[in-house]
């Protein structure tokens, strides 16, 4: 979905889609079909903006056979679908029983990770619109912090530096551009917005900024507003932004709110955990379970856990979304005199991490509350001024 900033920027909303696991090439063109068209009609959309998952075998065959890579693009085109943006968080195995930490897994300290990224951008010159010359990658936030080690991190630095020289060679080659951003959650190496700021002013390059997930940053507790000026006044770029919210308990010592809780402990996805001490210290656990366990988080607070839940349809009480920190990203990204980002995608790839009740039943109870999402976001941005598009 295509809006006109009133300065005259084109911003691009899709969704993406990790939340339908496939690690082949067959499985994406197979989620092209069963998914992501059947969601554009019912938006009733000529064309629908996707952020695509694309698994290490998935991007290694397109990477490595253009007649592959031209066949998806057709894809694409025939079911009324565009691609600006790619999500290369995760490497493989999104779709398994028990994701977890191997979703940090290779990290930026393994090559493996700069050759998948670079392997990424390379297809996605191949897939943008034809009137389009600008692309994004979203990736990892460096690694998981307990494996760091400042010979890692040293690693990392190098491997973006060389990104960098990639992304350069690139869009002198093909005269795209992509740009890759890596993106902050809570637990990693960069868990916050300000944590990104280190990196990626040594870094220095226009190409490799930040992917600011709405949920990662409420997660932590992050201000939109303060974050986002932060970014800037840095000069590091805002790549994309996933559009997401998280799980939020007001009023996490009551025996109500912890069972509620308790039914989005599940064993597939971390779901990271937080909250803010009396004294303003961030308190946190790797997983809702292990908040929810004795005293290992302070209860005087709001606890604020890692669990996109649907845009669209808050969690009932004592349960709600942090929905409204969504809001104020998108006003500081997109609201001011001119667009801190063109590439927003909306990420909830838990509908079948929900607890039962709420799952959807069906791939078309599952189009429909994702076209349900996108509907929200799309209100969300005319009523800061955006014109939709066709």
């Amino acid at each position: 979905m295509r809006f006109r900033h009133p300065d005259g920027t084109t911003v691009h909303l899709a969704y993406c889609t990790n939340v339908h696991p496939a690690e082949t090439l067959d499985g994406v063109l197979a989620q092209l079909r069963d998914h992501c068209e059947p969601v554009r009609r019912r938006l009733g959309r000529d064309r629908l903006g996707i952020g695509l998952w694309l698994a290490k075998d998935a991007a290694h065959a397109l990477d490595t056979d253009p007649a592959a890579l031209r066949g998806l693009r057709a894809a694409l085109d025939r079911r009324g679908l565009e691609v600006v943006t790619l999500n290369g968080f995760p490497y493989e195995g999104f779709g398994a029983e028990q994701v977890k930490y191997q979703v940090y897994r290779p990290d930026w300290a393994d090559p493996e990770r700069l050759e998948h990224t670079t392997a990424l951008a390379r297809v996605l010159t191949g897939l943008l619109p034809d009137d389009l010359t600008e692309g994004s990658v979203s990736t990892l936030p460096l690694g998981w912090r307990t494996t760091w080690t400042d010979d890692r991190a040293d690693a990392a630095h190098a491997a973006l530096l060389t990104l960098a020289e990639r992304l350069d060679a690139l869009a002198d080659l093909t005269g795209r551009s992509v740009r890759v951003g890596l993106e902050p959650e809570p637990g990693c190496v960069v868990e916050t917005t300000g944590d990104a700021l280190a990196p990626l002013t040594a870094v220095g390059h226009p190409r490799i900024g930040v992917c600011v997930d709405t949920c990662h940053l409420a997660t932590s507790f992050e201000d939109p507003h303060t974050a986002l000026d932060a970014l800037a006044a840095a000069r590091v770029p805002v790549v994309k932004s996933q559009l997401s919210a998280a799980l939020h308990a007001e009023h996490p010592r009551l025996p109500a709110v912890r069972e509620a809780l308790a039914a989005f402990d599940e064993p597939r996805f971390l779901h990271q955990t937080r909250t803010v001490g009396d004294t303003g210290r961030l308190h946190g656990t790797d997983d809702l379970g292990q908040a929810l366990t004795g005293d290992a988080l302070p209860d005087t607070s709001p606890w604020r856990a890692h669990f996109h839940v649907p845009l669209h349809a808050a969690p009932a009480a004592p349960l709600t979304s942090t929905l409204p920190v969504l809001k104020d990203a998108l006003t500081r990204l997109v609201g001011g005199p001119h667009p801190l980002t063109r590439h927003l995608e909306v990420e909830t790839y838990t509908w079948q991490a929900l607890p039962p009740a709420l799952r959807p039943r069906g791939r078309a109870q599952l189009a429909d509350g994702i076209a349900a999402e996108l509907a929200l976001a799309r209100d969300l941005l005319t009523d800061l001024g955006l014109k939709e598009l066709p």
